[in-house]
């Protein structure tokens, strides 16, 4: 599996397991990631979920099969990747090209995803669209698609313009805010308070940039604007209809459904009874919705069964 030239591979570290820096070149600056196991193993694209990075996968992959090489990603605006140009929305849809644009240049004629919570809808989508490029599909604390009340829809475009536009003129006024790194742990657990102190700690390796007199964040803070590209449940059963890969659901008990209200969580429970037409696999876990990277134990033998099973092992083809 023969990287192209343009993908940097930039420092690797030896501690527990070689993991390696990556860079792939995007039109507006970089999409930056981590990577373990072989060169030529399996691949696997693991995707983060809303305003974490790839650190989010530090804890789980060492746990995985040794067989597979994984490349957990950046998203745009996240972690130590480009922010979008100014006066871009950030979508699924853009997310999804940015998905293209890395396998197109580690050059993967078909691979598995890993994804985490928004990463798992950006992982659905993406095997919709692309099935043939998908083997298995692991959802860790997420349905595969964020469906949204037709009639909110409108609503919620609107209100992302207008988010985005009145973002744009406080960005001409406010200076960005620096913190102390005990600062800025402190608003991450606010942000984020089932995380771990460990946690924290990992996701903000990637997630601050040193600076004069302190830290600044490295996301970009239009993530925080309200999406303005949405899909009905209609629509995303129909998405969820043409994926052809094998796929896992592993969930959280206390995790992303109990964000939302009980009409919400009824989409949720058609999502989940359409994979479980499909013969799909949909577990529950205890924890809450970075189990995945608190408490990796509970996680990776199920992942690690999947990926066994659909990925590593080949099925030998009867002799005619």
């Amino acid at each position: 599996m023969q990287a192209l030239k343009s993908v940097k591979y930039l420092t690797t570290s030896t501690v527990k397991q070689a993991v390696t820096e990556l860079s792939v070149p995007v039109p507006w600056g970089e999409i930056r990631g981590k990577v373990w196991g072989p060169e030529h193993g399996r691949p696997v694209l693991c995707i983060h979920g809303w305003a974490d990075n790839c650190g989010t996968f530090n804890t789980l992959i060492p746990l995985l099969p040794k067989e597979c090489r994984y490349v957990a990603v950046d998203l745009a605006g996240h972690g130590l990747s480009s922010h979008r140009p100014p006066g871009v929305f950030y979508t699924f849809p853009s997310y999804v090209v940015d998905v293209c644009r890395v396998v197109k240049a580690l050059q993967w004629d078909r691979f598995s995803i890993i994804g985490h919570s928004m990463g798992g809808n950006i992982a659905g989508m993406y095997s919709a669209l692309y099935p043939e490029m998908v083997d298995a599909v692991v959802l860790l604390d997420s349905f595969g698609f964020l469906p949204t009340d037709q009639k909110e829809i409108a609503k919620a475009m609107k209100q992302g313009i207008e988010e985005l536009l009145m973002f744009e003129k406080k960005s001409e006024e406010k200076k960005e805010k620096i913190y102390t790194y005990e600062e800025a742990v402190k608003r991450l657990l606010e942000a984020n308070p089932t995380l771990s102190n460990e946690s924290v700690q990992i996701l903000l390796e990637r997630g601050l940039v040193k600076t004069d007199g302190g830290f600044t964040f490295s996301r970009d803070f239009r993530i925080n604007l309200k999406n303005i590209v949405r899909i009905s449940l209609e629509q995303s059963l129909e998405m969820q209809s043409r994926i052809q890969a094998t796929v896992l659901v592993i969930l959280a008990e206390d995790g992303f459904e109990k964000m939302f209200s009980e009409e919400q969580q009824k989409k949720f429970s058609a999502l989940l009874q359409g994979f479980r037409d499909r013969n799909h696999k949909v577990v529950t876990v205890p924890g809450d919705h970075h189990v995945h990277l608190n408490n990796p134990e509970y996680v990776a033998p199920l992942v690690s069964d999947f990926l066994q099973s659909n990925v590593l092992v080949l099925k030998e083809t009867p002799k005619l």
